[in-house]
């Protein structure tokens, strides 16, 4: 069964810009760190929480032994799903029965880790809950939280974190280079106007403008990022006007909010009208997307191959995957220095135009296809307020209008002006201006340019992401329209990887999807809540199936389609997907008399709709839950007469290819060997064909197994390491453990009980992040048990333990780096416990003698580094590099040296 998961960033994000000094508030969390285990880092949006909250975590990693961990809310509206996106930056698989809460508290009971969970305003209650239940059910554990509200635990300490310091612009301003508020901007604004430093001539201004923003980082840098058009004054001026409008409006507002919200309405204004239209619909965007997926939910046209696939998804029908990067933009036409402009530059261009009396319609797409246009009012224009600075009119309150350049010039769509209700530009927004858009909006500081898979990402801030919102709301209809866009888009996007899932590039493919995951996300939660969309819902999360299964997402997998088997009853071939989804999802759960329920129920429904593909996928979950339930021989019987019978037309290739490894699992374990090579040799060719590695790496798996019965273990060790080296590629951590668990059998038979003891404790710490209890597989923990008496045996119980421990110490890449090397020794591994060496003058470092003294005391590892205040894998290491240097095997022996030492 599957289980790769290619990792999301969860660690601390790289800083792409400089960091504004905040010792203060860096001292303080540390401190707040070091004594209590509920920080929580409050303040108005906008204040830079996040960036702080990193710096602080950066600082204190190394008391953290287990890792620091960042868990993004950003893009997460569904209170359910917190634990999970929790267990996923922790890097947990978990396939237990328990409620998802009580099941990651249990796999981090016993570790020391630092769990940064950012933008917890709009979960509070549910991150409230994750807080509380890490807090009374582990001891290692902390958290540091970002909030624009505290949580409400009374284990809760706040770190209020507050505007940058701004001088007194009045004042003496000799100084002005310690300020931070200065310093942001006047590094954002050498980053647009090479050169920029702050003089004599200009503090006084700079001051006053980061006075006037109050000392917000957010807003400091929208408005540095206009200094490329703009001088100091001229910006202040301008920001004056956008705010005396706002304050009139709501007084009772609190004056950061205000604030806030001026410096970002007033980069709104100066935005264009199709970069306005734009902004608002990428708000329906939840996480990073790329540029495909702006112009599908942007653009009014089709996006290219918009049109549903046929309904035979099952087969192999390779599709390129999303480009590597988006096009180079092309340049465009500015009325002044860095500021984009719309025009015409000859036949065949599109461009925005006047007639006189109305919006005037786009060139045609194509033969056939007619222009559009708006029978709306005239719309006057005025000239421009300045070099370089887009005109502005209006024919009456609040109404903008179009700038006219002279005679035969097309005239670009204008900002609104402030106080307007934002005009969306005219029907007929085009892929490539969702481009021109999207680069202004990259050029303009709102849009945040990211390296992702794929290539380019972007990723709207939270605070600019809600504005666009609420500017696309205006406009009835809008919102839907832009939700729906983007669910179409999703569901044709996952019918696309789904028809090359059995094929070349699955790495890819699934570091894709983990990109993709908050927009998955929000397309079901879309579909599942508007009326009339559950079917598509239903669809989106059976199309999704190879995700949940093969990308380790069960547990989530499983909640969306509870609630859309539930949403959409009708008997239709996506409810017979939906139901062997499940089942296969909940026997992964070790929930088997549900699977077995689900899997019946998709059988029947699918024999009674004639489809015979959705009928074989069915099957095949009925048949892994007799493997898995231990039922050997009944599964034997099930997956000979499946693979007998041959694929059927629809069938997924994935799932053909899995019915023959499952043949090829019972025939091994129930010894026939022989029987169980043909059959896997049968599926590599298969797998061979299309350059598929999920499938294949669990066939290497199964004849190194099969090798293993016949003790041909030199075979079944390079069949095992092929299939190691493949599940590192697609990062399948169940496949990984299970691999590693044959790895540690084979050099337990084969003779290196060294290597099995090693292998057996990274095995296990791997297991600790999926299901300790290995499922509670008979046969899976009888392999292991046999594994380790054989260990034990060669090397005694003291030395198992010691390679034990150091196997579950090592990182992945470290312990799978050892598995695929040839046989020999672990480093430092020992056969025996040597006496002292007549020698005792072996010198040891100045912190090695301090450690020494320690375990001569008797403190443990970890008590060490609470004395030393150092981190827990410091100390071991330090007890490992005593150990290696006088050649003792215990910690026995080193006390006893430190004695004879006195």
């Amino acid at each position: 069964m599957g289980g790769s998961a290619p990792r999301r960033d969860h660690h601390l994000p790289a800083e792409t810009t400089s960091f504004v000094d905040r010792r203060g508030e860096l001292t303080q969390g540390r401190e707040l760190l070091a004594r209590t285990r509920l920080v929580t880092l409050t303040g108005p949006g906008g204040v830079g929480k996040t960036r702080l909250a990193a710096r602080i975590a950066a600082r204190v990693r190394r008391a953290f032994p287990d890792g620091v961990r960042c868990v993004h809310l950003s893009g997460l509206h569904d209170p359910a799903l917190v634990p999970l996106a929790a267990a996923d930056a922790l890097g947990l698989h978990d396939r237990s029965a328990q409620p998802p809460l009580a099941a990651l508290v249990e796999q981090v009971r016993d570790r020391r880790l630092l769990l940064v969970v950012d933008n917890c305003e709009h979960l509070a209650g549910a991150c409230a809950q994750l807080a509380a239940a890490l807090l009374h059910g582990t001891e290692g554990v902390r958290i540091l939280a970002t909030s624009r509200h505290r949580l409400g635990l009374t284990e809760e300490h706040l770190l209020e974190v507050r505007p940058l310091p701004v001088p007194d612009p009045d004042g003496d301003l000799s100084a002005a280079q310690g300020y931070p508020a200065l310093t942001l901007f006047a590094d954002r604004a050498a980053a647009v106007v090479p050169g920029f430093r702050l003089t004599p001539a200009n503090r006084a201004s700079v001051a006053r403008l980061c006075h006037r923003l109050d000392g917000l980082p957010l807003a400091i840098e929208l408005a540095a990022v206009r200094m490329r058009v703009l001088d100091v004054d001229q910006l202040l001026d301008r920001l004056d006007d956008r705010y005396r409008f706002l304050t009139t409006g709501s007084p009772a507002a609190l004056p950061r909010h205000q604030t806030l919200r001026a410096a970002v309405a007033w980069s709104h204004d100066l935005c264009t009208l199709p970069e306005q239209a734009v902004w608002a619909r990428l708000s329906v965007l939840a996480g990073s997307f790329d540029l495909e997926t702006a112009e599908a939910v942007c653009a009014d046209t089709a996006p290219v191959g918009g049109t549903r696939p046929p309904e035979d998804a099952g087969q192999l029908l390779p599709l390129p995957l999303p480009p590597a990067a988006p096009p180079a933009l092309p340049g465009r036409p500015t009325d002044g220095p860095g500021v984009p402009g719309w025009s015409t530059d000859g036949p065949g261009v599109p461009g925005w135009s006047t007639d006189g009396s109305a919006l005037s319609g786009r060139p045609a797409d194509g033969p056939g296809v007619p222009a559009r246009s708006t029978d709306g009012p005239a719309l006057s224009g005025r000239p421009a307020d300045g070099p370089g600075v887009p005109a502005r009119s209006t024919d009456g309150p609040g109404v903008p209008g179009w700038p006219a350049d002279g005679p035969g010039v097309p005239a670009r769509p204008a900002a609104a002006p402030a106080g307007a209700l934002a005009l969306l530009p005219p029907p007929g927004l085009r892929r490539d201006d969702v481009l021109e858009a999207v680069a202004g909006l990259v050029d303009k500081s709102v849009l945040c340019r990211e390296t992702g898979p794929g290539g380019v990402r972007y990723r709207l801030l939270d605070t600019l992401r809600q504005y666009g919102l609420e500017q696309l709301r205006r406009d009835t209809g809008q919102e839907e329209a832009a939700r729906r866009r983007q669910r179409d888009w999703m569901a044709r996007r996952a019918e696309q990887y789904e028809r090359g899932w059995f094929g070349p590039g699955q790495p890819e493919t699934a570091a894709l999807l983990r990109a993709d995951q908050d927009n998955l996300r929000a397309a079901l939660d879309f579909s599942l809540t508007a009326p009339g969309e559950a079917l598509a819902g239903l669809r989106l999360a059976g199309t999704l199936w190879f995700h949940w299964h093969a990308c380790g997402a069960s547990r989530e997998g499983l909640y969306w389609l509870d609630r859309a088997l539930a949403a959409a009853p009708a008997p239709t071939r996506e409810r017979a997907r939906g139901l062997w989804v499940a089942g296969l999802l909940a026997a992964a759960t070790r929930d088997f008399p549900r699977g077995r329920r689900h899997a019946a129920d998709a059988l029947a429904l699918a024999h009674a709709l004639g489809d015979a593909a959705e009928a074989a996928h069915a099957e095949y979950v009925i048949g892994v839950i007799r493997l898995f339930g231990d039922d050997l021989p009944g599964a034997l019987r099930h997956f000979e007469a499946t693979v007998a019978r041959g694929p059927v037309p629809g069938q997924h290739l994935s799932l053909v290819g899995l019915d023959q490894v499952e043949l090829a699992c019972a025939l091994g374990f129930l010894g026939e060997a022989e029987r169980a090579v043909e059959v896997c040799e049968q599926a590599l060719r298969l797998c061979e064909r299309h350059g598929e590695q999920w499938v294949r790496s669990y066939v290497l798996r199964m004849l190194a197994l099969a090798h293993t019965v016949l003790g041909d273990w030199p075979r079944a060790q390079r069949h095992a390491r092929e299939a190691l080296r493949l599940k590192l590629a697609v990062h399948d951590v169940i496949g990984i453990a299970l691999t590693l668990d044959l790895l540690a059998s084979i050099a337990a038979r084969r003779g290196t009980p060294e290597d099995a003891a090693l292998l057996l404790g990274g095995a296990d710490r791997v297991w600790a992040d999926i299901d300790t209890g290995r499922w509670g597989s008979h046969t899976l923990n009888s392999v292991r048990r046999d594994s380790e008496e054989r260990a034990v045996l060669a090397l005694g119980r003291e030395v198992f333990e010691r390679l034990h421990r150091r196997g579950g110490a090592l990182g992945l890449r470290d312990l799978a780096g050892h598995a695929l090397q040839e046989p020999g020794r672990p480093p430092g591994g020992e056969a025996a416990d040597p006496s002292p060496p007549e020698d005792t003058t072996v010198p040891l470092t100045r912190r090695e003698t301090e450690v020494a003294r320690l375990v001569a005391e008797g403190l443990a590892n970890q008590q060490i580094a609470d004395r030393l205040v150092i981190a827990r894998r410091t100390a071991e290491g330090h007890v490992e590099r005593i150990l290696g240097k006088l050649g003792f095997s215990n910690r026995s022996q080193i006390a006893a040296w430190m004695t004879a030492q006195r």
